[in-house]
This record gives structure tokens, sequence and C-alpha cells, in this order.
């Protein structure tokens, strides 16, 4: 019996977004899939920072604070174009 169209599984809408990070967390990315791929799991960079976002989720708001107050704050936006 074919599947109805009502049981596809809906499809995740993806975002496209962009960032700047101080070049030695940017390498901590390289550094944490190398690791992985150590440890034979393959990741994508969206995929660890993922992994990521899901563990600050979890904590409470006094290690939330706590974890925020550890990131360098950078100026936001593209460098001026030189003349």
């Amino acid at each position: 019996m074919p599947q109805s169209k009502s049981a596809k599984p809906r499809k995740i809408k993806l975002i496209r977004d962009s960032y700047a990070m101080p070049e030695a967390e940017y390498a901590q990315i390289a550094q944490l899939k190398q690791r992985l791929l150590e440890l034979g799991e393959t990741v994508k960079k969206s995929e660890l920072l993922r992994a990521g976002l899901a563990q600050l989720a979890t904590l409470d708001d006094a290690a939330l604070l706590a974890a925020m107050a550890g990131v360098e704050r950078i100026k936001t936006g593209r460098p001026a174009k030189k003349a």
C-alpha cells in the first residue's frame, strides 16, 4: 500500500548566515574536527557549531552567563574599504 502524501516527513528549512570570529577560535573548529576524526567521527563545521548550541541551551542561567563572560566581544561588520 503506497504512503499518502501527508505521511511524508516535513522538510527542515535551512538558514544560511555568516559571522566573524577571532582566528584562534576558528582554528579550534579545525582542531575539534580533527579530534573527532581521530575518534572515528566525521563532522561538518555546522554540525560542530550546532552541537555547541545544543550544549549551551542545556545550561542554567548562571552557567550560561559565565560561559558568555569568557567570550571576547568583537566588532561586527565588514572592514572599511581602502581608498
